[in-house]
């Protein structure tokens, strides 16, 4: 959660729980709950985030530390991507990553992304730079053998 603005208290988790649900209505996509099989529990979400004034069309994740090494982002964000091309027609994905998150940036280069820029986020997210990973969906889907 550090790179993701820390532990929220509830009313802010509350508004960002429904900015997912109203980017559904509004956008036809938003990210996904990642629920662990064996416990059933809500460990994070992950997928499409386009939020206005993006830099891109993003794949990103956020999971909870405990279940961080068990490859649910990399698994989670493979599907998400396949979905993003496959369904929404997106040419691109990023991912806008802390320089500092380690963890996140493994997982971009697991998913075959490249550097592409570092970048700015829309205010009140802008005090820092994040570096823009990403594809477009041919270097996907060569990737991946399809065509």
């Amino acid at each position: 959660m550090r790179h993701l603005g820390g532990v929220q208290r509830l009313p802010v988790a509350w508004r960002g729980f429904m900015t997912v649900a109203g980017a559904w209505a509004m956008q036809g996509c938003s990210m996904f709950s990642v629920i662990e099989k064996a416990s059933g529990r809500w460990v994070g979400r992950l997928g499409p985030w386009v939020p206005a004034q993006w830099p891109g069309t993003e794949i990103g994740w956020g999971l909870a530390r405990e279940v961080w090494g068990r490859g649910y982002a990399t698994e989670g964000a493979t599907a998400a991507i396949d979905w993003a091309f496959d369904t929404l027609g997106w040419s691109e994905v990023v991912h806008c990553i802390a320089p500092a998150n380690a963890a996140s940036l493994n997982v971009a280069r697991r998913l075959g992304s490249s550097f592409l820029r570092q970048a700015r986020l829309p205010a009140p997210y802008d005090a820092e730079e994040v570096e823009i990973w990403g594809q477009t969906r041919e270097v996907w889907r060569a990737r991946r053998g399809r065509p």
